[in-house]
């Protein structure tokens, strides 16, 4: 029912084989759309998309965190974001108990 096609990689312009297993499958699962991209790229494009929103397994970003006294007990602490000084800042002992 499907024969292999020849389509041309969006991205870098090299021609890819679309299966007829391939096709099957697209089918299978409800797919309207060929391919648009080669494996190669495919795979390059997932890792990248991977790396940048992987944050939920151990992945974050280290984030800045800046020197603050807390407006409650006076205790250093240290916050993520840059205290401006017009608004109190807390330890987080004394966030939870306000909140």
């Amino acid at each position: 029912m499907f024969k292999d096609k020849t389509l041309t990689c969006r991205d870098c312009g090299e021609n890819f084989t679309f299966s007829a297993s391939e096709q099957e499958f697209y089918a299978e699962k409800g797919f309207t759309n060929e391919p648009g991209r080669c494996p190669s790229c495919r795979a390059a494009r997932k890792k990248q998309r991977n790396n940048r929103g992987n944050f939920g397994r151990g992945m974050r970003p280290q984030r800045e965190m800046h020197d603050a006294t807390c407006a409650a007990c006076g205790v250093k602490t240290q916050v993520p974001f840059r205290p401006s000084g017009d608004r109190p800042v807390y330890c987080s002992d004394c966030y939870s108990k306000n909140r």
